[in-house]
């Protein structure tokens, strides 16, 4: 047996299938993931409190690497299973893999309306993402160890990421959720090209990036009840339209976390000084 292959079959450990919400010892590791993110997201809203532009991005750079390192170990496992093997189905540009790419982005960056823009769609978008499955983890756990642990890193980070950048983003308006939207529309245009480029030259199942290729339609709540209904471009946008729903109402959360700071801080900055009385 190669070196490889010890570290390979140690990566590929096997686990009882987590599952949520159930006894302590059959649902300790959904537990315990909650109880880390939930401690990061207490320590990261704490750390990038009053951050300048230099700590945020080394944030976001942190954020983004930290995600890829863990899925470039998915990707190798998966392969892996696979008798070295790529499988498409895990080709990382799902809707929940795109916060990776969008902090790298966000955290390189010059250009101040791009990165909050990015920002935006990570305070919303991403935050949606992320508290949705950490909070409904049902159809993530498998019985690998590293893969179990990636999902709940990749999608805790998310989570503690999303509100570290919600609650620390001073000026909070409606206003914010049109950039948000913008990046989300540009992920799903490079989603459909990538699902038809895949339909046309390699067509080997399954390739469906954000569960949108006509293909194979998507197995999402609702959406998935409405797919077959609709023409697939009238489809696609009723996705972006629902998609920013909820992400709007991710920002209004913000928005109203954030007015009795604002109150409080208009209040003391309209009190007299001494030099004024």
């Amino acid at each position: 047996m190669t070196l490889l292959d010890r570290i390979m079959q140690f990566l590929n450990g096997d686990m009882a299938r987590p599952v949520p919400y159930q006894s302590l010892s059959a649902s300790w590791f959904h537990y315990l993931a909650l109880a880390i993110a939930i401690t990061a997201a207490v320590i990261a809203v704490k750390s990038l409190h009053h951050a300048d532009e230099k700590k945020l991005r080394r944030f976001l750079l942190a954020f983004a690497g930290l995600l890829l390192t863990f899925e470039a170990y998915k990707q190798l496992i998966f392969s892996y299973q696979a008798g070295w093997n790529y499988q498409w189905y895990i080709f990382p540009f799902q809707f929940c893999s795109t916060p990776m790419y969008v902090a790298l982005v966000a955290g390189l960056t010059k250009n101040a309306k791009i990165r909050q823009a990015l920002v935006d769609f990570l305070g919303t978008y991403g935050l949606f993402a992320g508290l949705a499955v950490m909070l409904y983890p049902n159809d993530v756990f498998i019985n690998t160890i590293g893969i179990n642990i990636q999902t709940m890193v990749h999608h805790g980070a998310m989570m503690v990421v999303g509100i570290a950048l919600l609650a620390n983003k001073v000026r909070l308006t409606s206003k914010s959720i049109l950039g948000a939207t913008a990046v989300f529309a540009i992920l799903v245009g490079t989603a459909i090209l990538m699902n038809s480029a895949y339909n046309a030259w390699i067509g080997v199942p399954t390739f469906n990036m954000f569960f949108i290729n006509p293909v194979y339609g998507n197995h999402l709540p609702i959406l998935s009840q409405i797919e077959p209904l609709v023409p697939h471009p009238v489809f696609i946008m009723i996705y972006i339209v629902g998609f920013a729903l909820v992400a709007y109402l991710m920002l209004l959360i913000g928005i109203v976390a954030h007015k009795p700071f604002g109150k409080t801080e208009k209040a003391v900055l309209s009190r007299p000084t001494e030099a004024q009385r």
